[in-house]
C-alpha cells in the first residue's frame, strides 16, 4: 500500500519540485534599429576617398590631357547670358571611370552619382544628368577620337610606346537590335506604310483636338511615329546595298533591321548568328596599349589590316614595324600593301586543302614578293615564336574589354558604337599609363 502511495505521489512532487525551482527571465535588453531618426554627418567630399582610390588617378589623368576642344564648343561663356556649362573634365572622368568600373549605361552612372562615393567625388557637387553624359559621348566623337591619339602620343614621347611590333584582332559585339528587327525588302515596304497611315492619323487628331493635355501626348506619339518612320526607310535603304552585293538568286534573302540599320548578322564566337558590330583594335605588344581603334559592319577580318595600319600612321605618324594578325587577314593583296609601307606581317599561312600535298611554307609561281617572303618568313622558328605574342597581346585586350563590360551595345549606328570602342581603348590605355610610369619610376 505505501508503495503505491510512493508511485502515486512521485509525479506531483516532482512538479512541485520544478515549479519551486523556476526561474522567470526578464526579457532581452536589445539595440533595435530605429531607421526614422535624424543622423548628420558632416564630411566634405575630399575625405570620402582614400588617398589611393582609383578615382583620384583617373581624375589625375584627365587634368593632364588637352581639352580645348572640349572648351571651344561651350556656348555659355563668362559675362554672357545663360547658364554654366558642366566641366567637359567632369564628363570624361565620369565616361572614363565608368568604363573602368564596368559600368556602360549613362543612366546608370547618373543615379551613381547620388550614391557612389566616387562617383560623388569626381562630380564635386555638380548635378549630372544621364541627357547630358549622353551628348557628351554621342555628339563629340572626333574629340574624343583625339583624345586616344593624344595619349598615345604623349606615351610615345615618354618611350613607353615604341611601336615596334603591334597586334591587331577584332572583337564582335552583339548590337541593340533583335534578331526579329531583321526583315526583308516586302516585309519592310509593309511597315513603311503603316508608318506612313500612323503619321497622317495623328497629324489629323493634332489639328481636331483643341484639348492641350491630349494634344501633347498625341504629339509625342506623332514624334515617336516619324522616328519610326525615319528608322523603317533607313532600312530599305540599307536593305538596297545589301541586296546590290548579293548576286540576282540571293538578292531576295537579303535583310535590315528596322531598329538599328547599321547592324548586321554575324557568327559569334559561340557559332551563333546574331546583330553585332566588328570592332577592331591594334595594340602595341610591348607596353599593351592600344593605338587604333575601328568599326566596321563586315562580319570578317579580311581586307581590315592595311585602313588600320594607316590609321596608326596618321595618328602618330609613325608606322609600326611589325605586324601580328591571325589568319582572317593573310590576304595577298593585304600583306602586299603593308609591305609596300615597310610593315612586315606576321600571319599564319592558310592550310592546304584536305588530299593536297603543297607545302603552304614554299612559294607559289602566282606569289608577289612580299607574300613569297612572307611565306618563308612564317616556316622560321623565330617567326613562330614572335608570332605568339599576338594572341598574348590582342586577346589579352579583347578579354579585359569583355570583362568591363563591352557584352552588349546600349547605343545605335556604327558612329556611335565606334565612339563607345574609343572610349574602352582610352580607358584602358589610362590604366596602362599608370602602370607604365609606374615602373618606369620605380626602375
Amino acid at each position: 500500500m505505501s508503495e503505491m502511495a510512493f508511485e502515486g505521489s512521485g509525479p506531483s512532487q516532482e512538479s512541485g519540485r520544478a515549479q519551486k525551482h523556476e526561474v522567470r527571465l526578464a526579457p532581452p535588453r536589445l539595440e533595435r534599429a530605429n531607421r526614422t531618426q535624424v543622423v548628420l554627418h558632416p564630411s566634405d567630399l575630399e575625405s570620402l576617398l582614400a588617398e589611393d582610390h582609383r578615382a583620384r588617378a583617373v581624375w589625375d589623368f584627365v587634368a593632364g590631357l588637352d581639352l580645348s576642344d572640349f572648351y571651344s564648343r561651350i556656348g555659355s561663356r563668362e559675362g554672357g547670358a545663360g547658364r554654366a556649362a558642366i566641366d567637359p573634365a567632369i564628363l570624361l572622368c565620369l565616361w572614363l571611370y565608368a568604363v573602368v568600373d564596368g559600368v556602360g549605361s549613362a543612366r546608370a552612372i547618373s543615379r551613381l552619382c547620388d550614391t557612389h562615393d566616387a562617383y560623388r567625388w569626381i562630380c564635386g557637387g555638380v548635378s549630372v544628368h544621364h541627357d547630358t553624359l549622353s551628348a557628351f559621348r554621342n555628339e563629340r566623337p572626333a574629340e574624343i577620337d583625339a583624345l586616344l591619339t593624344q595619349i598615345v602620343a604623349a606615351l610615345m614621347a615618354e618611350g613607353l610606346v615604341g611601336l615596334e611590333r603591334v597586334a591587331q584582332d577584332g572583337l564582335k559585339v552583339r548590337a541593340s537590335a533583335g534578331a526579329a528587327s531583321f526583315r526583308r525588302r516586302p516585309k519592310l515596304e509593309s511597315c513603311l506604310a503603316q508608318a506612313k497611315e500612323r503619321v497622317e492619323a495623328l497629324r489629323k487628331e493634332i489639328a481636331d483636338d483643341p484639348s492641350a493635355t491630349e494634344r501633347r501626348q498625341k504629339e509625342r506619339a506623332l514624334a515617336q511615329a516619324k522616328r519610326r518612320q525615319e528608322r523603317v526607310k533607313k532600312a530599305l535603304a540599307a536593305h538596297e546595298q545589301q541586296a546590290a552585293k548579293k548576286s540576282p538568286k540571293e538578292r531576295e534573302k537579303a535583310r535590315a533591321s528596322t531598329s538599328d540599320d547599321e547592324a548586321r548578322v554575324m557568327k559569334m564566337g559561340d557559332g551563333g548568328f546574331r546583330p553585332a558590330f566588328n570592332g577592331q583594335f591594334a595594340t602595341d605588344t610591348a607596353s599593351q596599349v592600344i593605338v587604333g581603334v575601328e568599326v566596321v559592319q563586315a562580319g570578317n577580318d579580311a581586307g581590315l589590316m592595311p585602313p588600320m595600319i594607316e590609321q596608326i600612321k596618321q595618328r602618330v605618324g609613325a608606322l609600326p614595324g611589325e605586324y601580328l594578325v591571325d589568319g582572317g587577314y593573310n590576304q595577298h593583296d593585304s600583306i602586299d600593301a603593308a609591305a609596300a609601307k615597310g610593315v612586315l606581317v606576321y600571319a599564319p599561312p592558310p592550310e592546304p586543302r584536305p588530299g593536297s600535298t603543297r607545302d603552304p611554307s614554299k612559294p607559289q609561281a602566282s606569289d608577289s614578293k612580299a607574300v613569297a617572303d612572307w611565306r618563308v618568313r612564317m616556316a622560321t622558328p623565330e617567326a613562330q615564336e614572335i608570332y605568339k605574342q599576338r594572341a598574348a597581346t590582342a586577346e589579352c585586350v579583347n578579354a579585359i574589354a569583355r570583362n568591363r563590360g563591352l557584352q552588349r551595345l546600349l547605343v545605335r549606328g556604327q558612329r556611335k558604337v565606334k565612339t563607345i570602342f574609343t572610349l574602352y581603348a582610352i580607358a584602358h590605355d589610362l590604366m596602362r599609363a599608370i602602370t607604365l610610369r609606374t615602373m618606369a619610376s620605380t626602375a
